[in-house]
């Protein structure tokens, strides 16, 4: 698999346009905030570009970040303006090609930018403990529609935990099935490149990220994909395919459901960009200066990471009073009881 991505995206694909599917994200629906960063990156940069989704979380400035897979480095440039002079990011890709190109412009973006915060390693993102970064020091690591391409998920999960600071995120877009995407599928080569051969069925991404130890994964932003090669869309059948955007916080014993201890948030603004509401994810779009109950793990998120100076926390965990609302699961057991004379067997 690693010859087969490696050939897709270092010879066989030269820019944007030869991607066969709608998983880049169109230039149209880029917002307002982003594109003076990306008026500064070389165009060359720029036209190698296979991203799914938008990377780019709130609150950078100053801070360390690592990209996962980052090809010509579109991503690495876009964010070393986010995080300034103070902060660096590092960019990891096994493809020669794509990184021969983020390092001929390594010079034209610093001159851009007035300072020079990127490095880029040659390596697999499967066998980050291999490379030169030490565990625990990094505030944020990103991806775009990488992940799916390796074929040891599970390891590659397991590298980010170990790299990530406590209180740290991964932030990363990258394609979903709504079912196991069978085997014909999984090894199509051009599929595969596709990223559409080696997408997770979300629900298998759930329990791989409760294995990774990012026990409470929280959907941002998500969007169905099109096929849009008439000779690639009768090979994948009625499975249908998404670009997602995830974060998962590095918190320990977070719990697996969201647990309600009558706990609230305020959040007072500050957040480049976000003056008005912070969206955590798809469910939490708190608005300025309005109390916003949320649970147990909720809480934890926004007072145990690089967030908290801008929110106002209410409550602890000294009482529990159950499943928070709207949240899914309920109670299993009737509250009635068993009516006389039916049978106590299910």
């Amino acid at each position: 698999m690693h010859d087969i991505v490696q050939d897709y995206y270092g010879r066989q694909l030269q820019h944007s346009g030869d991607l066969k599917t709608s998983a880049c994200c169109d230039i149209s629906q880029t917002p307002t905030w982003l594109k003076p960063l990306l008026a500064r990156i070389h165009p060359e940069v720029l036209s190698r570009y296979y991203g799914c989704g938008l990377v780019c979380p709130p609150l950078l400035e100053g801070r360390r970040v690592l990209d996962l897979g980052c090809g010509s480095g579109r991503d690495v440039y876009a964010l070393a303006q986010l995080v300034g002079a103070r902060g660096e990011v590092v960019g990891v890709d096994m493809t020669e090609e794509q990184l021969a190109v983020a390092e001929q412009h390594r010079g034209f973006h610093a001159e851009a930018f007035g300072y020079a915060n990127v490095r880029f390693l040659q390596g697999y993102i499967e066998r980050l403990d291999e490379l030169d970064l030490e565990p625990g020091s990094f505030d944020v690591i990103v991806s775009n529609c990488v992940v799916n391409l390796s074929p040891d998920k599970d390891a590659v999960l397991r590298g980010v935990h170990r790299l990530l600071k406590d209180g740290g995120e991964f932030y990363f877009s990258d394609v979903y099935a709504d079912r196991r995407v069978p085997e014909a599928v999984r090894n199509d080569p051009v599929l595969y490149g596709e990223c559409l051969g080696g997408a997770l069925y979300w629900n298998d991404f759930l329990r791989l990220a409760h294995r990774g130890g990012f026990t409470d994964p929280r959907l941002v932003t998500d969007r169905p994909l099109a096929i849009t090669d008439p000779e690639l869309a009768p090979r994948v059948g009625n499975l249908r395919f998404f670009s997602a955007t995830y974060r998962l916080f590095k918190l320990d014993a977070l719990e697996t459901a969201c647990e309600d201890y009558g706990q609230a948030v305020i959040y007072r603004g500050g957040i480049p960009g976000h003056a008005e509401r912070f969206v955590l994810d798809k469910h939490h779009d708190i608005e300025t200066g309005r109390v916003f109950p949320v649970c147990g793990n909720t809480w934890r998120m926004l007072r145990e990471t690089r967030f908290a100076a801008h929110f106002d926390f209410i409550g602890d965990f000294s009482r529990h009073y159950g499943l928070f609302a709207g949240c899914g699961g309920g109670l299993p057991f009737d509250a009635a009881g068993n009516p006389e004379g039916t049978s106590a067997c299910c």
